[in-house]
Formats: C-alpha cells, sequence, structure tokens
C-alpha cells in the first residue's frame, strides 16, 4: 500500500514548501519533480504489470475532450480557492531561467504528475474504496461508490474542481475500458500536455 501512496504525498507535501517555508518556486518545483521522478523509478516494479503501454486512440481523445472541458467551462462555475497561478517569468526574472522551468513544468505535468496521480487515484483509490486489501481486485473493476467517490475527491483538489470531477470521471472510464492503467494515464498526460500549451499561447498563467 505504501508504494501506492508515497509518490502523490510526497508530491503533496513539496507542494506546500514554498507556503511555509518561503522559498520560491524557481527552486521547489524542479525538485519537487526530481525527487518524486526517482521515487517512482526505484518503486517501479511495483506497477510495472498494471502499465502496459500501447496506442490507445481512445485514451488520447478522452485526454483531449478533458483539455477543452476544462477550458471551455471557464466562468460557468466558481472556483475552488483562489489559484495562485505559476509565472515562470515572474518567478524567475530572466528570460533563460523562464524556459529552464518550463521545461521542468511541463515535465513535471506530462511525464510525473500523471503516473503518479493515476497510481494513486485510480490504481489504488478506485480498489481500496471496494476493498482494503485492493490488490485482490482486479485493476479496472467497476463500482459505482469507489467510481462516484474518488472521482470527486480528485476533482476537489484542483481550483477548477467541476471539470476536475468530470475529468476523474472520463480517466476512470478510459480504465474501466482497458483494465490498463497505462490508458489513464496517456489521458492525464494528453491533457496536461494541452494545458501547458494553451498556457504558454495564452500566458493564463492561472492554469498552472
Amino acid at each position: 500500500m505504501f508504494r501506492y501512496i508515497a509518490p502523490f504525498a510526497l508530491f503533496a507535501v513539496l507542494t506546500y514548501v514554498p507556503e511555509i517555508t518561503g522559498l520560491s518556486q524557481a527552486l521547489v518545483y524542479p525538485v519537487k519533480t526530481i525527487l518524486v521522478g526517482i521515487l517512482l523509478y526505484c518503486i517501479w516494479d511495483t506497477f510495472k504489470k498494471e502499465i502496459r503501454p500501447f496506442l490507445d486512440w481512445h485514451a488520447i481523445l478522452s485526454g483531449i475532450a478533458v483539455f477543452l472541458l476544462w477550458i471551455g467551462m471557464e466562468g460557468l462555475y466558481p472556483l475552488l480557492g483562489t489559484p495562485q497561478g505559476f509565472n515562470p517569468y515572474e518567478l524567475t526574472g530572466t528570460n533563460v531561467g523562464a524556459f529552464a522551468l518550463i521545461l521542468f513544468r511541463i515535465a513535471g505535468a506530462v511525464l510525473v504528475v500523471p503516473v503518479m496521480e493515476e497510481i494513486f487515484w485510480r490504481s489504488f483509490g478506485l480498489r481500496v474504496l471496494i476493498d482494503t486489501d485492493f490488490r485482490k481486485i482486479t485493476l479496472g473493476k467497476f463500482n459505482l461508490f469507489s467510481f462516484v467517490a474518488v472521482s470527486v475527491a480528485f476533482g476537489l483538489i484542483h481550483h477548477h474542481w467541476l471539470p476536475g470531477i468530470i475529468a476523474g470521471m472520463i480517466y476512470a472510464g478510459v480504465l474501466y475500458r482497458t483494465g490498463n492503467l497505462f490508458s489513464p494515464i496517456l489521458s492525464h498526460a494528453v491533457t496536461n500536455l494541452l494545458l501547458a500549451l494553451y498556457v504558454l499561447w495564452s500566458q493564463e498563467w492561472l492554469y498552472w
């Protein structure tokens, strides 16, 4: 159980380090990305049978749909809290520093966050709410209570909670379809990549 929770917990704890210590996100975010990435690498044997890479067009299209909902629903519901945003130009003060921070932000959003979040929410969360001995539950087994509870909880950790809840439902649906955790990871990664490209194009840093 610890290995399913640890990467998510480490990422969550390090997210609050700037607020608690006053350290800049320009320093903390790259460190957070690297440390969680290393942890995932070290415990990868636990998950590799659940994550079987393949070209899943349904997952890709689902990721695009979540992105469109995330952007398209803006202004239609109240945000949960006040997003601080992540403006690399303000955080670093130089173009070179901003470029490096953007690369770390994209790497974290596309390569680290989808993996650690899908392990926690869709592999651990969806199953542990069916049975505390969750590994005996087939990955992708549908249960209405766990589907709703995990999707709502996933949404509520985001300022953009309403599309977050819908995203949680879509990512779960992608997993139910294949029984392969790679599918929601891919879908989540596509969403985050498109959001990153949109933020860089629009400079609406509150989405970050």
